[in-house]
C-alpha cells in the first residue's frame, strides 16, 4: 500500500531558503553600507555575517513555526525530551559526541591546507572585525539561533517531509546534508573560489553525519542541536580577538 503523502513544494522551499537567506541578508547589509558611503561595502557585508545568519536562523523559526502550525503541529515539539528513553539517548550521544569532534573539525584545516597551503590561511577571510559589543552579541545570538533553525529545518522538517513524499531514505538524508554543507558558502558570501570550495566543503562530512543520526534516532535532535550551539560558541575566540 503507498503511505506517501501528497506532493509539497514546502519541503523544497525550505531546502534551500537557508542558502538564499544567507546571500540576500548579505546583499541588504551591502546595499546599506553603499548608501552609507563604504567604497568596499560588500567586504563591509561580509564581516557582519555572524548577524545575518542569526536574521536568517529567525526568519527559518518563524517560518517552521508557522508551517508546523498548518500542519496542525507544534515547531516546539522537535525539542522535546522524551524522559523514558533518556539514560539510553545520552549513552548514544557520548558516543555520537565522540565522532561528531573529529568529523566536524578535521575537514576545516585539512581544506584549508589543500586549497591554501596553509591551515590558518582563511582566518582573515572567515573572522574579520566587528565592534566588540557586535562581536559578543553575534557569538552568543548566533550559536543560539543556530540551535534552533538549522538541525530543525534540514533534518527535523525537510527529511521527513521528503520521506514522507516517496523519496528514497538515502536521497532523503543526502539532500538535506548537502544543503546544509553548502549554505555555508554565503556565509559570508565571497567571489573567492578557493574560500566558496572551503565553506562549501567543509561541513559536508559533518552534514551527513547528522543527517543519518537524525534519521535513525529522530528524537535526538534536541541533543544534537545543543551540541551544535556548543560548537559554533567555540567561534567566539576568534571573533572577539579581532574585535574592536
Amino acid at each position: 500500500m503507498n503511505t506517501a503523502v501528497p506532493k509539497s513544494t514546502t519541503p523544497w522551499f525550505m531546502l534551500f531558503s537557508r542558502l538564499i537567506l544567507f546571500a540576500g541578508i548579505q546583499i541588504l547589509f551591502a546595499l546599506g553600507f553603499l548608501l552609507a558611503g563604504s567604497t568596499k561595502a560588500w567586504d563591509d557585508s561580509a564581516a557582519w555575517w555572524p548577524i545575518s545568519v542569526t536574521i536568517a536562523n529567525l526568519v527559518c523559526v518563524v517560518l517552521l513555526v508557522r508551517i508546523f502550525r498548518a500542519e496542525g503541529k507544534r515547531y516546539w515539539e522537535l525539542f522535546h525530551i522524551e524522559r523514558q528513553h533518556i539514560k539510553g539517548d545520552l549513552l548514544a550521544l557520548l558516543g555520537l559526541f565522540i565522532i561528531a569532534g573529529p568529523v566536524s573539525y578535521f575537514p576545516n584545516p585539512l581544506l584549508s591546507t589543500a586549497l591554501f597551503g596553509d591551515p590558518q590561511a582563511v582566518l582573515p577571510l572567515f573572522t574579520r572585525p566587528l565592534p566588540t559589543w557586535a562581536a559578543y552579541a553575534s557569538i552568543f545570538l548566533f550559536a543560539i539561533t543556530q540551535g534552533l533553525a538549522e538541525l530543525a529545518t534540514y533534518f527535523g522538517f525537510v527529511m521527513p517531509r521528503l520521506e514522507a513524499q516517496g523519496m528514497r531514505p538515502w536521497l532523503a538524508i543526502t539532500l538535506p546534508a548537502m544543503m546544509l554543507g553548502l549554505q555555508h558558502i554565503a556565509a559570508p558570501l565571497l567571489f573567492d573560489m578557493r574560500f566558496i570550495l572551503w565553506r562549501g566543503l567543509m561541513f559536508i562530512p559533518f552534514a551527513f553525519f547528522a543527517g543519518i543520526v537524525m534519521h535513525w534516532r529522530p528524537r535526538l535532535l534536541p541533543y544534537m542541536a545543543f551540541i551544535h550551539v556548543l560548537m559554533d560558541l567555540s567561534l567566539a575566540p576568534l571573533f572577539l580577538r579581532v574585535a574592536y
